[in-house]
């Protein structure tokens, strides 16, 4: 059994080491670089059945994963502000709205459920969750209950609860398996190219 007390770095610690005088910086460019990620992965919708798949939960997943809770949360803080001060970085915007009209309409409890998903991996990967394949694959399913039940909760208090499960769950599980499986080849995959380089 993984130890609960016990802190592993991050793979970004890991691949960009920094001195106590550089850590802010790091923290600084690598949040920016998350932010830019997601609205990249929100806005590229990749042909799926049966609705279109964006990236955009395996962005949230990885890069919680990858950075850590506290720099995981941090980007996730940073890329809901942006949207907040109505910078197009959602899917959909700015055709569907922008700014906080848009965090509270029916997408907000998704967009929660990142930042909260976001926290949750990267406290898991502090604790090893990312250097095999099936801690991996423990993580991020942990990770997408954790975006799904705000997402149906607040979906569900605008269209009801039968009708938000139809809309906004059961469309998207099978993408959401894909990328769930994606991930897992990618992160204990990385942690085993450091550790060759390491060595």
């Amino acid at each position: 059994m993984r130890s609960t007390t016990s802190v592993h770095p991050t793979l970004a610690a890991s691949v960009w080491p920094a001195s106590e005088r550089t850590r802010w910086l790091r923290a600084i460019l690598l949040a920016v670089v998350g932010t830019i990620l997601l609205t990249i992965a929100a806005k590229i919708k990749v042909p799926f059945w049966p609705v279109p798949m964006t990236m955009q939960t395996f962005v949230v997943l990885v890069l919680g994963m990858a950075y850590g809770w506290r720099l995981g949360a941090a980007t996730l803080a940073l890329y809901l502000a942006e949207g907040a001060l109505g910078l197009p970085v959602f899917s959909g915007t700015p055709e569907r709205g922008i700014g906080v009209a848009y965090i509270l309409g029916p997408t907000g409890g998704y967009l929660l459920g990142f930042l909260l998903a976001a926290t949750a991996v990267g406290w898991l990967a502090e604790k090893g969750w990312d250097r095999s394949w099936l801690s991996t694959a423990g993580a991020m399913l942990i990770g997408n209950v954790i975006i799904y039940v705000p997402g149906i909760l607040w979906l569900g208090a605008l269209i009801g609860m039968e009708r938000a499960i139809q809309v906004g769950l059961l469309p998207f599980l099978l993408g959401d398996g894909l990328k769930l499986a994606l991930a897992v080849a990618v992160l204990p995959v990385a942690w085993k190219m450091i550790s060759k380089k390491s060595t």
